[in-house]
Parts: C-alpha cells; structure tokens; sequence
C-alpha cells in the first residue's frame, strides 16, 4: 500500500472540488492525533472531512462516519474553533508533488476584519501532523509540538517559520529534464525502482515498480546497467505518468488477491492487471473501504493473539513429544534380534561350556553365521530367557508407542486445523467457537466447572457453529458452494448439511476447511470442480503455496470415525487433482 504523492494529488483533486466556497461548520478532535471538519459546501452539502496524523496511519478523506468526541475538547481542537469557526475554505493546494496539504482559510477576526489562515497536514508516517499558521506562515499551533529534543530539523511550535525541511535531495517530478533524470537517477548503483523513489519527490516503492513495469524492465537490474536507449524510454514513461496527473486523469482503486485487499493506487497498475481490480468513484471511497478492511483483519488478528498463543504453545509441546516417541519407537527396532537370540540358545545352548562368554551358531533364518553375546555367570536357559524379557518388554514399548504415536499426531492435526481455522476467522463469533474447541478438548481452562460447565456445553453443543456461518460462494456455472470455518461447521456441512449426491472435497493430509458444492442431483461441470478444489486449496494450511493436492468423492462417502474429533473424517474412495490458491473470481454470497 501506498499513500504516496500520486494518492494525495488525487484527494487534493477531490476536495477542491467539493470543499472550494465551503465553510467550516465543525471542529471535532476524536482522537488526540485526529479531526474531524464538517464543512457546508456551496451547493449546501454537507461534508465531513477527516485528518489524521497518526503516526501509524495518517490519512485525509471525506467519510460519512461519526466519531464520538471527548466531553472536553482539546486544546488545539478549542483554539482552531476560536479562529476557525464559520471560516471559508480559499484554496487547497499540495505543494509539487508533496504529501502535504495546504488548506487556505478566509474567516473574521474578532474586530470583524479578514484575515487569511493556513492548516497544513503533512501525511509523512511517525512525522507526520497537522500545522496551524498565520498568514504569514508562521505556526500559531500544531495537533503535535515538536521541540529541538525531539527533531533537530525543524522545531513546529508555536511563533517559529513555517517550512517544508528538506531532509533529502529529491527532483520536483514536474520539471525533471532528462539529463537531469539520467544524471540522477541512471547513475546510481541500485536497483532501477529504488534509484527512481529515493530520487524523485512523491514516487512511492509502488509507482516505480510500476515504471518499470511500464518500460518492460526489471525493477531489480542496476540503475548503472541501463543503456541511453533503455533509460531515455523509461523517461518516457515518467513523463506520461506525470502528464496523467498533471490532466487529473486518476482511476481510484482497490486490488484484491484471494479476496483480500493488498495494493491500492490512483492510477492504473499494468504490474497488477491479472490481479482483481475494484474501481471506486473517488479517492475519499477507495481509503476509507481498504483501510476499514486492514483495520478489520487487523483487529481480528489482534483479538485472536491469545487463541493463537495457546494453539502453538500446543502444536510446540506435542511436536516434542511426537520426536520423542518415534525415537522411542526406533530403538524398539532390535527386539526381533532378541526374540532370535532366545530362541538361537534354546536350540544350540546344549553345545556350550560353562562360563561361555558368547554362542556361534548358523541362523535358520537366514542360514548365515551370527555370534550372540551371553552372560558367562548365567546358564545358556537363564540367557535365554534374559533375551526373551528383552524382547517381550520392546514389544509391548513398541505396541504402545504405536498407538501413542498415532494419538499425537492426530493430536497436531486437530492442533493444525484449529490454527488454519484461525486465520480464517472474520468475526467474534468465529473466535467463540474456536475458544469452545480448545476449551471442550483441554488446551484452554475453563472457567466454570461441575454441572455449570455441563449446561454451558450443552448449551453450545445445540448450535455448535453458534452464530457463525460458513462461507458461501456460488461457482461460475451456478451451483452454491459452501466453505466451512471451523471444525465444529465441518461437522455440521459435511453431516447435516450436505447431501448423499453432494461433492465434498478437502486438501490432502493436511488441515482445511470442509468444502461442500450442492449439486442438486445434477453432474457437475468442470468448472465447478476446479474452483471448488481452488477453495479448499486456499483455505487450507497450505493457502501461502501456489499448488495443493486435493481430494474430492461424493459426500456418501465420507464416514465419521466413532470418537473422532471434530472435522476429522475417513474415506477409501476420492479423486484428486492439483488446484491453485488463488480463488479471484469466484464470487463471495454475503
């Protein structure tokens, strides 16, 4: 993501048209770091124009959300009510291609003469702040005062200059000439796309990855390997970047992978053009949707960091004790060696004299020649039978671990499935039920107990999934697909859900979402398969690779193992194939 200087050109471009004339109707400040102008425009619209210089996320657009504000305003929120109140939006300008804003201000004084104000925001991550100033640019105040402790650039206090600190030596991208551009930029020994966003004010990582995308370059070659004829092209290209600025030609946007939003721009991406692209009728839109999405996956992975600690804290412990146990069982391989070593002193002990420190003998079952070790204060019985209490004693070590084993590791894979699952979850309720799974299976401590703890379960057990729903998708062919969160939903599509004649498929031995495609008693056509396989790939433990084997056989055949855990099935009849993760174009059923 982005918020660069083509971003801002593109929300300077936005609220000139809508704010120029307007007048500042309200101040909030919601937020210490945060405001919030309502500004009546001169059509009599109402807008509500948020500024942030939060240090993680600053940002500027027009929302139509509320904030709820402090019973006592701020004092910086107080002092712009006192100057600005009634105030009449003169001009918004963003200096070359900075990511400033300048908002120029026209209001009454209290002898009722004009004057003129500036409120500056500077959108430049832990340096970034909203700057109130006179006329003649000198600061009157700012939403975060900054003294020669804290940067030795430039002081923001109040009576001291305003101006923009040149912290490095970056070209106005409206006026580079090409010597300039070749002597700058192709003259330095780095890759292309980092010569050109240290060099040039405004150009993000994005856009010059961009640039070269556009130039048929590799963004990782040398600057320095380009020859005239390469580098004045990719000149070219800048200069047609620029001119589509300069003519205000933007094309706000999100794009998606697997549904997910991972880039946004005001300006069309060829290096994202068979990525998903969900255009937007302004730059205020495109914000405040593709933050309100981070801000809500962000919130979900905050909120599930304890569930999450808990299960890798399991999946470590039981991953020891797997190791340990098939250690275990590997030095349990030589008991058949002692069951031979018995039965070889029977047969041929009767040969040896006393005090015999070992037997050679030809094995019978192998008819070759083996030398057994024996305790020469035993008799050729009483080793024998040592050998035999060897033997019998790895054989039941090796008959329990067996199963021991088997148990761990479907302990890991229940762990595993509840991990996947988390990352998944979209919603509280998505993390209720998974806390129930790790509670009801003894990896979190419940905090009831006795007959109340059996009612709550109860309870749960009725709705196990609760209020959370599986995923509906419908294929391109029509026929609705179903995608299960967590193992208790698994359960419930794959059991109760789904039908005999119903395709179910899942990734092969490993933890995954139960995917289920109602077929109506229809055949389903290929299509339908394959973006059926492509869920169950992506919502699998195995959604970061490009390819994941899948298995798929009609519902009939899925059985339910007696005890098993949740989600957890067998089957002896499937077909597989290879499916991709990407799962852009499948449509999602809110």
């Amino acid at each position: 993501m982005a918020f660069d200087g083509v971003v801002v050109a593109n929300i300077v471009y936005e609220l000139k048209n809508a704010l120029l004339g307007g007048r500042i109707n309200k101040i909030a400040q919601p937020e210490k770091d945060e405001l919030i102008l309502t500004i009546k425009g001169q059509t009599k619209e109402q807008y509500k124009l948020l500024l942030s210089a939060a240090a993680g996320l600053p940002l500027v657009y027009l929302t139509e959300t509320n904030k709820p504000s402090p019973l006592t305003a701020p004092n910086f929120c107080m002092l712009l009510r006192k100057h600005l109140s009634s105030a009449r939006i003169l001009d918004i300008t963003q200096p070359s291609m900075e990511r400033i804003i300048n908002f120029k201000l026209e209001h009454l004084d209290e002898l009722g003469d004009l004057r003129i104000k500036y409120l500056i925001i500077e959108l430049m991550g832990k340096h970034s702040n909203i700057i109130f100033c006179d006329e003649d640019m000198k600061i009157i105040d700012s939403i975060k005062r900054v003294n020669q402790f804290i940067s030795s650039i430039r002081e923001v206090l109040p009576g001291r200059d305003y101006f923009i600190p040149e912290t490095t030596k970056k070209l106005d991208p409206f006026s580079i000439p090409f010597n300039s551009f070749q002597d700058t930029i192709l003259k330095k020994p780095m890759p292309i796309s980092k010569a050109i966003y240290t060099s040039i004010t405004g150009i993000s990582p994005l856009l010059a990855n961009e640039l070269c995308c556009r130039a048929s370059l590799d963004s990782s070659m040398s600057a320095v390997a380009l020859g005239e004829a390469a580098g004045l092209h990719l000149f070219r290209n800048f200069e047609r970047m620029m001119e589509d600025i300069k003519d205000e030609q933007f094309m706000p946007h999100i794009i998606y992978q697997n549904g997910a939003p991972i880039e946004f721009s005001s300006l069309p991406l060829k290096c994202y053009e068979n990525y998903e692209i969900v255009q937007y009728p302004s730059a205020s839109k495109m914000l405040e949707s593709y933050y309100a999405t981070k801000s809500t996956l962000t919130r979900m992975h905050q909120k599930s960091a304890d569930l999450r600690k808990v299960v890798s804290n399991a999946i470590d412990r039981e991953s020891k004790k797997y190791d340990l146990q098939l250690k275990q069982l590997k030095d349990t391989e030589k008991r058949d060696k002692y069951k031979v070593y018995g039965e070889l002193i029977t047969t041929y002990g009767y040969e040896l004299e006393p005090g015999a420190k070992e037997l050679k003998s030809i094995n019978y079952y192998n008819n070759e020649e083996i030398c057994i070790p024996l305790d020469p204060t035993l008799s050729p019985i009483e080793n024998a039978k040592r050998y035999f209490e060897k033997y019998n004693k790895l054989k039941r070590t090796y008959e329990a671990l067996t199963k021991l084993i088997q148990d761990t590791a479907d302990e890991l894979t229940h762990l595993e499935s509840i991990r996947t699952s988390l990352e998944i979850a979209t919603d509280e309720e998505d993390l209720a039920v998974l806390k129930q799974e790790l509670m009801e299976y003894g990896y979190m401590k419940r905090k009831l107990s006795g007959k109340a703890e059996q009612s709550n379960r109860m309870k749960f057990k009725k709705s196990a999934t609760g209020k959370s729903k599986p995923f509906h998708y419908i294929s391109s062919d029509g026929y609705h697909i179903y995608v299960g969160k967590n193992n208790f939903q698994n359960d419930e599509l794959t059991f109760q859900f789904a039908e005999g004649g119903d395709w179910w498929f899942h990734a092969k031995k490993i933890a995954g979402s139960h995917v289920i495609v109602k077929a109506g008693g229809q055949e389903l056509p290929d299509r339908t398969f394959e973006e059926a396989a492509r869920l169950a790939a992506y919502y699998s433990s195995a959604r970061d690779s490009d390819k994941v084997e899948i298995d798929y056989t009609l519902r009939k055949n899925i059985k339910k193992p007696s005890g098993g855990k949740p989600g957890f099935v067998v089957y002896y009849t499937n077909y597989s194939m290879i499916a991709s993760t990407d799962i852009s174009g499948i449509e999602m059923i809110p």
